[in-house]
């Protein structure tokens, strides 16, 4: 495939220009978010900002029409997200012109997003292959009446600093990944439970501010039941507030239990990659850390 970007792009009856998503004000990338229905603050594209790079597609008096970034989370990794075309140029390929010039800053390297339905031919025109479903659960959080997770094999607790290294083993674990960089800046921004077995962190689940509320996110653990183990508390801490969780899980324990809490599935995107597939990426041994909960749609 050709993929020779260019610093211009002629649309309809008027151009737009390439320009760096670290020049731009946050307010005005927080309306091209809001053009599309996405829940962004403008605290939220500052953290994005912070980790990673991007493009906008400006029009002849600056306005921001569209946007892309890339996340570089090892030297021949990265995962790409905030694909955003404004509606004024949605299907005049803006979208297809701004992945162009990230994948001139990405070449050689494995690429994961996670694509929206309206999203998905512009990916599977650029080589994406389909991979997993996430759903994308949120609502009003209700503590459970039960406490599911009280029976729960290990020790329960609020993550401190010094469990950080465990944190991103388990993460790397979970994703495939070594992440220590990301994990580290979501440490700082969120609450954080883990499981404990023998002394040894075996499940953790992260909470942070974002969008309409909280995200929970990332979340690793062996099994459902350990998955629920963690999360629960976040529901806990946060009933009666909107919560949100990224899954790739449509079913069993974990799928039931989130919608028991008043989070049930809202709608659904992609997981898509090109180069290495998910179970390419599969720890080495018998590893058995999934990664439950993604630490969002941008990232992964």
């Amino acid at each position: 495939m050709e993929l020779k970007p260019s610093g211009r792009l002629k649309i309809d009856t008027f151009s737009v220009r390439i320009g760096d998503i670290e020049d731009i004000e946050l307010e005005r990338l927080h309306a091209l978010s809001l053009s599309v229905g996405w829940p962004h603050r403008a605290e939220d594209w500052q953290f994005l900002r912070e980790q990673g790079q991007g493009f906008v597609a400006l029009d002849e008096i600056g306005r921001v029409l569209a946007s892309a970034m890339w996340f570089a989370h090892s030297t021949n990794f990265a995962t790409v997200g905030m694909v955003i075309t404004s509606p004024r140029l949605q299907t005049l390929g803006a979208g297809q012109w701004l992945m162009k010039r990230v994948f001139d800053k990405v070449a050689g390297c494995d690429l994961r997003l996670n694509a929206t339905r309206a999203a998905r031919r512009l990916y599977l025109s650029l080589d994406f292959q389909p991979e997993k479903t996430v759903y994308q659960c949120q609502g009003i959080a209700r503590a459970q009446t039960i406490v599911e997770w009280e029976n729960t094999r290990g020790d329960v607790r609020s993550l401190i600093e010094n469990d950080i290294p465990a944190v991103i083993a388990l993460d790397a674990a979970g994703f495939g990944v070594r992440r220590a960089a990301l994990i580290e800046k979501l440490f700082a921004h969120s609450a954080g439970y883990g499981l404990f077995k023998a002394d040894t962190l075996s499940a953790f689940a992260l909470c942070r501010p974002f969008g309409r509320g909280h995200v929970v996110g990332p979340v690793v653990a062996e099994s459902d039941a350990d998955a629920v183990a963690i999360v629960g508390p976040h529901v806990a801490d946060h009933s009666g507030s909107f919560l949100r969780v990224d899954t790739h899980m449509g079913n069993g324990d974990f799928a039931a239990f989130l919608s028991r809490s008043g989070i049930p599935v809202f709608d659904t995107v992609l997981t898509m990659s090109m180069g290495k597939r998910l179970t390419d990426f599969a720890a080495d041994g018998a590893a058995t850390s999934v990664t439950y909960a993604l630490a969002s749609q941008t990232l992964g």
